[in-house]
This record gives C-alpha cells, structure tokens and sequence, in this order.
C-alpha cells in the first residue's frame, strides 16, 4: 500500500496542553512558529536561541508570564546545561523539547582548498556539523534527563521532536555536511527509540522539503523571502512555510507514546510519515533473503537496550 500523504490543519491541533516545552532556535524561523502555536494552546515556553526572539513575534508571547527566553550558543554544553537548569527553575518541570536550532552548509569543504600558514591543506570548518549533529545531540541527552527528572507530581514521559531535513533521507549534492548531519538525526531517533519508549519518551523527527526561513540560499541580489517563493513556485518547487513545519511538530507532540519513531517529511505543507513506508516496505528495498537474516540475528547481544 502506497504511503498517503495528508495535511495537518492548525485549528485541528488541540494539544499538548498545561506543559511546558523547550526549543533550541526558537527567536525565528520554525522555531519562533512552533512556539507561538504551542503558546497559544496554553504551555510554557522557553526559546533558547543566540539571539532574542524577531521583533516579528507577537509581544503576548514576549511578555506573557508562559515565556522565558534564554540565550545560549549550543555548541556549548554548559550553556546549554544552564538554559534547561534556567526553564526548571521558572517553571517547575520539563515535558517537551523541540531539537530545532542548526545551520546550512557552510561554504565548500571538499572541493575548494584553501591553504593553512604553513601553506598546506588547510583543516576543514566543522560548523554545520558541530550545530547540526554534535550539539543536537547534546540538545537530546539533556533532554532525556530533564524530562526524567520531573516530580511525582507531573505525569511521566514526554515528547522530543528533531529537526532532520528531506536532506537527511535524499542528501543534496551540494551540502554534503548538512545532509551527513541530518541523516545523523534520522539514525540517532531511530537508535533512541526503543529504549526511550521504556521511559515513556517518544521522539521523532520532521523533515522539512524547501521552507522558507533565513538560511535559505539562492536569492538575487536584494531578493525577499516571499519574491524567491513566488518565483521558485512557479517553475514547480514545493515549498514550505514555517508555520507549516510547527504544526507538524505540535502534532507529534499532540500524539504522546503514538508519535514514537515517526518521521514526517513535509513538502508544500503535505506530511508524510516516511519511516513508516520505510517500515513497511523493507522487504522490497532489503529483499527476501536479506530480510530473514536480518530478523534472525535482531537478538544478538551485541547492541543491547539500556533499559
């Protein structure tokens, strides 16, 4: 059966509720949406980003007693230690967390040489993959311990969304660090699976096609956001807007322990769950054969859960 895609409409989403929700680039982009959607239904908000959020975002939000921004650089994990310290501290407990923040491709790294003071190969810039994956893990593991810390007065578990990419399950030619990275997100849900699901944890991933947000390249010289979309629409490149990656976020955390394991990829604002078609087709792209002997040594002990 063919893997159908579907839309997930805003005023549909009625949840989560009442919890309170960390997101890492929060102040733009799908971050800042995602926040403002989940603040809307009724949570606490903490927006870890560098930077404050846009002067775009609403002053409800800002100045709402719900909201708490903290600034951080994630590559560093005492920063980032300190902001899920700092959202405890004003609100109690953490349920939720949006593993959000990353960057694009930074410059060429294979392919253009540039030469060091001893006038040889020059070491690569490790950037994109140092915020992409590294401190996205980090971002993970703080998560997992936070949410489990919570007191016996708040219900157990909770929901950790990543940000992958369509890159992350068809990589792009021309960014070979991001699409590494984000297939990186993909494999680390996938790993963590499982033994989160004994903690009640779901975690899943989005993985936004083409969406509109700052780190988008391309543009002429002078070109806005909207008149790129305008011109890329039109020669037939689906393109996302933010606000529709933050609904696909909030309604996997809207699903609870069913969320687990999802991947929604999501391009002109329609969703589909690509790890269940991947689930569902493994004998195809696997074969028969491959298959069965994959199934046959799924209990070695080599990998154990934690948990």
């Amino acid at each position: 059966m063919a893997n159908e895609a579907f839309t997930i409409s805003r005023d549909k989403l009625t949840g989560p509720r009442d919890s309170t929700v960390l997101v890492t680039g929060g102040s733009s982009g799908i971050g800042l949406q995602t926040v403002i959607l989940l603040h809307e239904l009724g949570n606490n908000v903490i927006v870890v980003d560098r930077a404050r959020p846009s002067p775009s975002a609403p002053t409800s939000l800002t100045s709402s007693p719900r909201f708490l921004y903290h600034q951080c650089d994630i590559t560093s994990w005492k920063q980032q230690r300190a902001a899920f310290e700092a959202g405890v501290q004003k609100f109690g407990a953490i349920d939720c967390v949006f593993v959000n923040a990353g960057i694009a491709e930074y410059k060429d790294q294979f392919f253009k040489d540039e030469l060091d003071a001893d006038g040889l190969l020059k070491e690569p810039d490790r950037r994109t993959v140092d915020i992409d994956m590294h401190a996205a893990n980090d971002t993970a593991k703080l998560a997992i311990h936070y949410i489990r810390k919570k007191g016996p007065e708040k219900k157990r578990g909770g929901s950790i969304v990543m940000t992958a990419s369509l890159a992350g399950y068809l990589a792009s030619a021309g960014a070979p660090l991001y699409s590494a990275a984000k297939h990186g997100i993909v494999g680390l849900m996938r790993a963590l699976k499982n033994d989160t699901a004994t903690l009640g944890i779901a975690v899943s991933v989005v993985a936004p096609g083409i969406t509109l947000t700052d780190i988008i390249s391309g543009r002429k010289p002078g070109e806005s956001l909207s008149d790129w979309a305008q011109r890329m629409r039109a020669v037939g490149v689906p393109i996302n807007d933010p606000q529709e990656i933050a609904n696909a976020v909030v309604y996997l955390m809207s699903l609870g322990m069913e969320g687990n394991g999802k991947g929604l990829l999501i391009q002109a604002g329609r969703v589909a769950d690509l790890e269940k078609g991947i689930a569902t087709s493994r004998k195809i792209w696997m074969g028969p054969e491959m298959l069965e002997l994959f199934r046959g040594g799924r209990n070695a002990p080599l990998f154990p859960n934690k948990l």
